[in-house]
């Protein structure tokens, strides 16, 4: 438990323009990983902020010690062989009842996770009370208690992002999860993302981007544009050249 515990303790990181740096310990000499983040362009009214990721981490110019935090779970370890065994056996009700049962569990475990996270690990939240309802519905981002977006997901929707928490927290070797070629997790089952406790953090949509934020991501990723399109093609708001 204690090698978990620690595991679990907030990475030290500082944002850099859209990209947030995260360290080796306290000292912040060591950049261990960069996390890029994407910005929203679509038009919005007045007021509401064009938001990326890395607007909730404090920049590095700021001089304030700031954190992030990385998780991934599964429910599904050896969930496949049973369900192949249903499936075998003709059975495919009960082959589709424990994917089923084997996702919701992921879920549940992330949930619970991040409620320790905010109450225990970190501790910023140590009085929040939210009965299973409240969680279901993320009361606690209303409460300025943090987000736990997904590489893959609206707010970041670019999955080679899931390789940097992979690196950070070896999750092969300590969850058992693995990544295709794709950037799929297997077990199927599975749950990761980042933590962000910055109060005003909430989740949102980066939409549609042009060629420029396509152009700067490629060059912080160490890419081409043609490998930047590849990978943000959903997200693409023109056509690519061939």
């Amino acid at each position: 438990m204690a090698n978990g515990q620690r595991r679990l303790r907030p990475l030290p990181a500082n944002a850099v323009g859209d990209d947030i740096e995260v360290y080796a310990d306290e000292t912040r000499q060591q950049k261990i990983a960069t996390l890029h983040a994407l910005r929203q362009q679509s038009e919005h009214r007045d007021g509401v902020p064009h938001r990326a990721l890395s607007d909730y981490v404090a920049p590095k110019t700021s001089g304030l010690r700031d954190y992030v935090g990385a998780f991934a779970v599964t429910a599904g370890l050896g969930s496949s062989d049973r369900v192949n065994a249903f499936k075998k056996a003709n059975d495919d009700y009960s082959a589709i009842l424990l994917e089923s049962i084997a996702d919701r569990l992921a879920e549940a475990f992330a949930e619970r996770l991040h409620q320790r996270v905010r109450k225990e690990f970190w501790g910023y939240a140590p009085d929040e009370k939210l009965d299973n309802s409240a969680l279901i519905d993320e009361k606690y981002i209303a409460e300025g208690h943090g987000i736990r977006p997904a590489p893959g997901y609206p707010a970041c929707p670019e999955h080679t992002e899931k390789g940097t928490l992979w690196q950070l927290l070896d999750v092969d070797h300590n969850a058992g999860i693995t990544l295709t070629e794709s950037y799929a997790m297997w077990p199927g089952a599975a749950v990761s993302g980042w933590y962000f406790a910055h109060p005003q953090a909430q989740y949102f949509v980066v939409g549609r981007i042009q060629k420029d934020q396509v152009a700067d991501y490629a060059k912080r990723k160490g890419w081409t544009l043609k490998e930047a399109e590849k990978w943000l093609a959903p997200n693409l708001a023109y056509e690519p050249e061939d």
